[in-house]
């Protein structure tokens, strides 16, 4: 009997603890919140304010639960505002509801939205492409395209904002490059340490008001492009050639990555060699340089011309964009480079000597061809001349000739009469005197 009254005992405790917890009053759901408002500063900060919700519970301590469409960027904090950096080409809502604790699992009031919309316009009037590249820390240079429904002659404003300006700029040279427009302002970095966690606001439109303005919103830790650096020795020890070189201003080693490029005369190769860590520690490498970066390539010979250059790009050790190299440096050369004169003359006389050496054989030739094919008269030829058509003169003279070959033929007939005569005649005498015998 004990044992089954201890179990309906520890099952009474039971129905009394969960009785107790279940008759908790659960966590009030609060009011929403009012006055929500938004309003834009600068060019591209919007700003959201709103009050505490009317009728809340004075044991509540109010948290402020945030997020942007789609349920982006969620934050739950004290403070009745909320900013943000976004580019204006597109609406962007905000909702805000209230709650009275830090628990994110808590269903928070009613969620009240204010949204802003982009300027209005033809979208097919605003500038495309539009982008900025921080150049060695030093100034911007943003360019753009223009949009599809917009005038030859538009004339392009550009406005930009940052944090240690005071108001918003008027960027003031515009230039046009091939089809793209551009413009460049300063700025320089700062000592401030949180300088490049912001941001350049900017804006483009026309002074007329009659495309649609376009903005953009540059982070100071992205779209970094150095300036080139400078070489400054070169020297050969041990088969390696060490480079030695100053890295380009407002940049420190560490933050930077190296394409080392080595050109061969002889081999007419090229060799592109990566350095992320350029440290000055051999003893060849002049030392104690402030903002100088040094590498030894490999395997260089030093009795040909070896000619360097270098470029640098940051990387995503300080910055969150690695991708724009600077231009290649000035090139620098050492060693010893072939001589060309014997190679520009020779180039000059051979040409030279072959082609009076084809003359004098062609003329050779020629004379050889008429000495042992010699030229056979053309029979025709010789009869036309003879018989053709002729004056009178030629045909005297034609005739002439013709007589005296006549004559000429008459006389060696007669020649041969008498030779004949002759011959018989003695003949005829050694046959009488054989017959006399």
């Amino acid at each position: 009997m004990e044992r089954p009254a201890r179990l309906c005992g520890l099952w009474a405790l039971l129905l009394c603890a969960g009785g107790g917890a279940g008759g908790a009053a659960p966590t009030e759901t609060q009011p929403p919140v009012t006055n929500l408002s938004v309003s834009v500063e600068n060019l591209c900060t919007v700003i959201w304010t709103w009050n505490p919700p009317e009728g809340a519970s004075p044991n509540c301590s109010l948290w402020y639960f945030s997020h942007f469409g789609d349920k982006q960027d969620k934050k739950l904090a004290p403070e009745t505002r909320r900013s943000k950096e976004v580019p204006l080409n597109e609406k962007i809502c905000l909702q805000v509801g209230s709650q009275c604790s830090t628990n994110e699992r808590e269903k928070p009031s009613i969620l009240v939205e204010k949204c802003i919309s982009p300027p209005e316009g033809d979208p097919e009037s605003a500038v495309t492409e539009l982008q900025c590249i921080w150049h060695n820390l030093s100034y911007m240079k943003c360019s753009w395209l223009p949009g599809r429904n917009t005038s030859p002659d538009t004339n392009y404003t550009l406005y930009y904002w940052h944090r240690s300006l005071e108001k918003i700029r008027q960027c003031e040279e515009i230039y046009k490059e091939g089809q793209y427009f551009g413009c460049s302002f300063d700025l320089t970095k700062v000592k401030d340490s949180s300088f490049e966690q912001h941001s350049v606001q900017i804006m483009v439109k026309d002074y007329a008001g009659k495309i649609k303005p376009s903005f953009n919103i540059v982070p100071l830790t992205s779209r970094v492009k150095p300036d080139p650096p400078h070489i400054k020795n070169l020297s050969f020890h041990n088969g390696d050639l060490h480079v030695q070189w100053e890295n380009p201003q407002n940049f420190i080693s560490r933050c930077l990555f190296y394409e080392v490029e080595v050109n061969n005369s002889q081999t007419e190769t090229h060799n592109v060699f990566s350095v992320q860590e350029a440290k000055c520690q051999n003893p060849e490498f002049e030392r104690n340089v402030e903002n100088t970066s040094c590498f030894m390539v490999p395997g260089v010979l030093p009795d040909t011309l070896n000619t360097v250059r270098i470029r640098v790009k940051t990387n995503k050790l300080c910055y969150e964009d690695d991708k724009l190299w600077s231009n290649w440096s000035q090139e620098m050369s050492i060693g010893k480079k072939r001589n060309s004169t014997l190679y520009i003359i020779m180039l000059l006389i051979v040409p030279v000597i072959v082609a009076g050496a084809i003359i004098v054989l062609l003329l050779y030739l020629k004379r050889l061809k008429i000495i042992i094919f010699p030229p056979i008269p053309d029979p025709g030829k010789i009869f036309k001349e003879m018989f053709g058509d002729q004056n009178d003169d030629t045909l005297a003279s034609k005739e002439l000739w013709c007589q005296h070959l006549l004559l000429h033929w008459k006389k060696y007939d007669i020649y041969e009469k008498q030779t004949k005569e002759e011959t018989d005649s003695v003949v005829l005498i050694e046959n009488l005197k054989k017959a006399s015998q």
